[in-house]
């Protein structure tokens, strides 16, 4: 059988353009709901995406031994305060001489909030790392003009700084930074590096930090002060776990740990700290369900009670296509197709408006906002079986008439 959307479709149009006001305020639930959902989506999605690239992102292939793992709640935070002890440059060379799948291990050591000056120029809480001369091939950061500091830099306690392109333009504006001296925390340090511009993440500078030799940071700032940070690159992703395990065997093992005491370390990647993250905005997306629901079952329920409407109006008309010869099948179909048409066209509403309000969001503010295609065809597929479902009663009461009763009626 031939099924004829033309017809439905045209009578749905054009009901709609007759009762403007009535359309508008029939479709305002369904508009709602989807927009709602796609910038909820937009946001998540955009996030997740944003996360990725400016906070997760340790490099290919890379994880990290720490003193701490992943900590999600204040309990966890102070028992992992007393049981586990900092990194120490031991702990490295355990990881860097014992470690047999991983392709390199470097390592790394931080001081946040430190002051640097060139001359009567200054810049607060600004990020000086310490590393090893291998640390660069893992690195995020890209040089943009000069090099990063080496092992033989490291061998000699070379007072060498790799300077971010925030470091370099509000302390050397306008000039050539390489081979300039500045002051980090009261010592003198020879620029032979700035990086390129990372931008900023979540309104934080990505670019306002120095990376120096790690023994150099070691004799500044002192042995026992920071803990270490291991960084571990596998050979390639399906490495990764097993990589992993080995170096807590070995970190295990060398805290004698029994088999049932808990890990005194923490192993850190992109995809625990993913994972972590899409928890968090999973949960804000399931709290946004609700209200979308509500908004959708709002808008259903409109959309029923105008179908209904429309059926009474026509009820002469339904009349003479039944005594015409018009089954109940066709009736229903009608019915429910121009249902369905109302409720997609409240769907590409929302979405288009869902749209404009993210491109806005996006252009205007750091909250990063992205649309994704399948938000595009769950927003019209959602409407559009909003519309089948709430069309279903309307459709069989139509189907249902009697046709003598119909051409009877007087509107």
């Amino acid at each position: 059988m031939k099924i004829n959307f033309k017809e439905p479709t045209l009578i749905a149009l054009e009901t709609m353009r007759s009762h403007k006001l009535r359309s508008f305020l029939m479709l305002l639930g369904v508009i709602l709901s989807v927009m709602t959902l796609i910038l909820v989506i937009s946001l998540v999605n955009g996030v997740n995406v944003y996360f990725a690239d400016k906070v997760a992102n340790m490099g290919a292939g890379v994880f990290r031994v720490n003193r701490f793992g992943i900590i999600n709640s204040e309990e966890a935070w102070v028992k992992a305060q007393r049981t586990n002890r900092k990194m120490t440059w031991e702990d490295y060379e355990l990881l860097r001489d014992n470690l047999t799948l991983p392709k390199a291990v470097a390592g790394s050591v931080h001081n946040h909030g430190s002051k640097v000056r060139v001359g009567n120029q200054s810049l607060e809480d600004v990020s000086v790392n310490g590393m090893t001369g291998n640390y660069a091939y893992m690195a995020t950061e890209e040089v943009a003009n000069g090099r990063w500091p080496t092992d033989s830099d490291d061998e000699h306690r070379a007072e060498v700084a790799f300077i971010g392109s925030e470091v370099a333009d509000k302390l050397f504006p306008g000039q050539d930074p390489l081979n300039k001296p500045l002051m980090v925390d009261g010592h003198e340090f020879t620029v032979i590096g700035v990086a390129k511009s990372i931008g900023t993440a979540f309104g934080q500078s990505q670019d306002n930090f120095i990376y120096v030799p790690i023994h150099t940071f070691l004799k500044v700032y002192g042995e026992n002060t920071q803990s270490i940070s291991v960084l571990v690159q596998a050979r390639g992703q399906e490495w990764m776990e097993r990589s992993q395990d080995e170096a807590r065997m070995l970190m295990r093992a060398n805290r004698h740990l029994g088999p049932n005491d808990p890990d005194t370390f923490g192993i850190v990647g992109s995809d625990s700290l993913m994972s972590l993250w899409k928890n968090l905005t999973g949960t804000l997306a399931s709290g946004m369900v609700g209200l979308v629901s509500v908004f959708m079952l709002i808008g259903g329920i409109v959309i029923m009670n105008v179908m209904l409407a429309s059926v009474t109006e026509r009820t002469r008309e339904i009349g003479i296509r039944k005594s015409l010869g018009a089954r109940k099948a066709d009736i229903v179909l009608q019915i429910m197709i121009e249902s369905v048409v109302m409720s997609g066209i409240g769907g590409v509403a929302g979405l288009f408006i869902a749209w404009c309000l993210a491109m806005l969001v996006k252009w205007f503010t750091p909250v990063p906002m992205s649309v994704p295609i399948y938000s595009v065809v769950l927003a019209i597929g959602i409407s559009s079986a909003v519309g089948m479902f709430f069309g279903v009663y309307p459709a069989r009461k139509a189907a249902r008439l009697d046709p003598i009763e119909a051409l009877r009626f007087e509107a």
